[in-house]
């Protein structure tokens, strides 16, 4: 099967496109050398081809979106209780302002991808792992004694984009010590990237077609001199990595269903991985026609 990997530039959108129209060209001149005494295909091997050409992973611009420049989330009262001997429940809550949770986000019904019907949330992201989403400004959590996370708080637009204006968010470094206590740690200024779509379960057309590729940078710049994204897909006959220079958000469109996984890593100018906590995180989720998923 064709094998297609693409490292469009995001600022020429014409680039990325021949980029993406290259492989289907050269899977022509590969069959027209066959018709003319060349190695033969079966039908199957046909089908097979015009299938992978037909499914190229497509990323674009995704669509301007409401701003929210006051925009306010912070952290509020943090209370930890003892559960058995090993383990301690955070119950977090969170200050919210000029921002209202759990309405629909003004252009939702033209964003032509998923979209949560309660609205929008926070993004509860522990130690770079699948968000929790947060209609109210509380949450718990359990976690076991003697141990150290990262925790990064955002807030979304109800089909899940990250606001990324100054304010909206912020991050909390923490240890559990054997007591059960919470202590506060310093977090590094080292750049972190912390994923957030796509995830979880997405189930017929209107969701599989288009989805949200976003993610959080923190304490960091994304440019063509010093810090990038590679974003590896890996799905069904697919692994593709793009480059990514500019901290916004993207549509990924024909990635194939089944169970595909992306890999975010930060890299520097010279495209080596960037030292220090939170530089690589891969995310598996599921796409579907219907249910059940297979």
């Amino acid at each position: 099967m064709l094998s297609v990997v693409l490292i469009p530039e995001q600022s020429d959108h014409l680039f990325m496109k021949l980029k993406l129209f290259i492989p289907a060209i050269l899977a022509s001149a590969s069959l027209l050398t066959a018709s003319c005494g060349g190695e033969q295909k079966t039908e199957d091997t046909l089908a097979n081809d015009t299938v992978a050409v037909a499914a190229a992973v497509e990323l674009t611009d995704f669509s301007a979106s409401p701003e929210y420049p006051d925009a306010q989330l912070g952290f509020g009262d943090i209370k930890t209780t003892a559960q058995g001997t090993d383990s301690v429940k955070i119950d977090f809550s969170f200050d919210v302002k000029n921002y209202e949770l759990g309405s629909q986000t003004a252009d939702a019904a033209g964003k032509l991808c998923n979209n949560s019907d309660k609205g929008q949330h926070i993004h509860f992201i522990l130690d770079n792992k699948p968000y929790a989403a947060l209609y109210k400004p509380t949450h718990s959590v359990v976690v076991p004694k003697n141990s150290e996370h990262y925790l990064l708080i955002f807030l979304a637009r109800s089909y899940h984009e990250s606001i990324k204006t100054k304010g909206a968010s912020a991050m909390l470094r923490f240890k559990i010590d054997e007591k059960g206590k919470l202590q506060k740690m310093e977090a590094p200024a080292t750049p972190m990237v912390f994923y957030s779509r796509p995830k979880g379960d997405y189930i017929g057309k209107n969701n599989t077609d288009n989805l949200l590729l976003d993610f959080y940078v923190w304490n960091g710049q994304l440019n063509d001199s010093t810090l990038s994204i590679k974003a590896q897909l890996k799905a069904n006959g697919v692994d593709t990595t793009f480059v990514l220079k500019t901290w916004k958000p993207y549509m990924l469109k024909n990635v194939p269903l089944g169970k595909p996984s992306i890999t975010l890593t930060l890299v520097d100018k010279d495209g080596n991985k960037a030292t220090g906590d939170n530089t690589e995180v891969t995310r598996e989720f599921n796409l579907a026609a219907d249910e059940p998923l297979k």
